[in-house]
């Protein structure tokens, strides 16, 4: 087998995570010998982006899907990158790009976060190659792999500079985004309202924690049984796209309502925040004038962020509309209520019980079959490492590059026995 460069290939970068992975990737591939251009929608991506190979766009996102098709034309490009592939402007480029048999390349969060992320080939989350790949698919690529399997660890690694990232990247735009003002972003909020929270999120972050300590606290020396609710952010595309409520007051009062229904009155319901969550939904409010319209003000706690692992240690069950953060609980052999498309989201992982019932006696998942799953990731899609925290880099573009030159996308890679061997995570806690 031939070896895998980048000659004769063109990148073609849209918007990624905020802060400089797109660039530190992009300059990899070009020592592959691979022209990498990105193309911009705001003045952040811009400043991401320092150096040659910018190709602004400043259009009506109308004009979009016809000038996207122009530029892969125009420069010849082979290989589409991107992070997240539901915003307008990325879907319209995947089509441009399926439609002239180009690679997609698709960066997300991690599937098993914290200290992995996603790569995959044409799409993330309910677009995923894995939503329709079947266990014993998998298990059968895994047969002549024995090796220990990675637990979960306990805390997202580089939160604060994930946060840092997005400020100063909201920051640009918010000061010098003039040139751009013609594309309407895919946020459902202005860029001056988006850069206020972030401002907000940093100037609180230590009141935040005080709060998360003594709700974390009063949950755990509480002495009451109690279920989790993974919340989501309600802009997110997982939540949005992939998920059957119209909006992040819809869930919570189907949560309470089937735990109304259902629970054990002694039994306590805790909802745990997105670690991003930056305010825009207005969960405490709501939560308590939901709790107080269901009877069950007393029996409701809300906890800002802070570390899952603990909260799941004594958990009696989970409910989510499709968090990634729900596998960790399956490691634990929690019983899981998931209401939206995920990549875990099978009948041999997640329960069918209507709500109430789920709430009165939870089904536990196959424990079993969820180790050759969560093994089968770790030897994929899943790669060490992290966008936002330089050390997170810098093991993600250690394995990254070889994976995107390589003609097989990770699962296939796997099955067909020419997968390298995957470096093994060392976990400090």
């Amino acid at each position: 087998m031939g070896r895998q460069t980048g000659s004769g290939r063109v990148f073609l970068f849209l918007q990624g995570p905020h802060g400089p992975f797109f660039h530190q990737l992009a300059t990899q591939l070009r020592r592959t010998g691979a022209t990498c251009l990105r193309c911009g929608f705001n003045t952040g991506d811009r400043v991401m982006w320092p150096g040659g190979g910018y190709l602004p766009y400043r259009g009506p996102i109308e004009d979009w899907p016809a000038e996207i098709a122009a530029r892969i034309a125009t420069h010849g490009v082979t290989d589409l990158v991107l992070y997240g592939d539901t915003r307008p402007v990325h879907a319209h480029a995947i089509a441009a790009a399926r439609a002239r048999g180009l690679r997609v390349h698709v960066f997300e969060e991690g599937y098993l976060r914290p200290h992995w992320v996603t790569y995959e080939r044409d799409g993330t989350n309910g677009h995923s190659r894995l939503v329709d790949m079947s266990l014993p698919v998998m298990k059968a690529a895994l047969e002549t792999l024995d090796l220990e399997v990675p637990a979960p660890p306990a805390r997202w690694g580089d939160l604060r500079q994930h946060v840092v990232w997005g400020f100063l990247y909201h920051t640009a735009v918010l000061l010098a985004n003039r040139p751009y003002r013609r594309l309407r972003p895919h946020r459902d909020i202005s860029v001056a309202r988006e850069f206020a929270l972030y401002l907000q999120r940093l100037t609180l972050m230590p009141l935040h924690s005080l709060s998360r300590t003594l709700a974390t606290r009063r949950v755990k020396h509480g002495g009451f049984p109690y279920h989790l609710v993974l919340l989501q952010l309600a802009h997110d595309a997982s939540f949005r796209n992939h998920g059957p409520f119209a909006s992040m007051t819809e869930f919570l009062d189907t949560c309470l309502a089937g735990f109304a229904e259902g629970a054990e009155s002694h039994h306590h319901l805790v909802f745990k925040a997105h670690p991003l969550e930056d305010g825009r939904a207005r969960i405490p409010a709501e939560l308590r004038r939901l709790a107080r319209a269901h009877g069950l003000a007393d029996r409701v706690h809300y906890i800002r962020g802070g570390k899952l692992a603990e909260l799941l240690d004594h958990a009696r069950s989970v409910v989510t509309v499709n968090s990634t953060a729900a596998q960790q609980a399956l490691w634990r052999g929690l019983p899981i209520k998931a209401f939206g498309r995920a990549v875990f989201s099978r009948p041999e992982f997640v329960s069918d019980q209507p709500l109430p019932e789920f709430f009165a006696a939870p089904r536990r998942p196959d424990t079993r079959a969820y180790r050759d799953y969560r093994h089968f990731l770790l030897e994929t899609s899943q790669v060490t490492g992290g966008f936002y925290a330089a050390r997170g880099r810098r093991r993600l573009l250690r394995q990254v590059v070889d994976m995107m030159l390589a003609g097989d996308d990770p699962y296939d890679a796997l099955i067909s026995g020419s997968a390298p061997p995957r470096p093994q995570l060392r976990v400090v806690t």
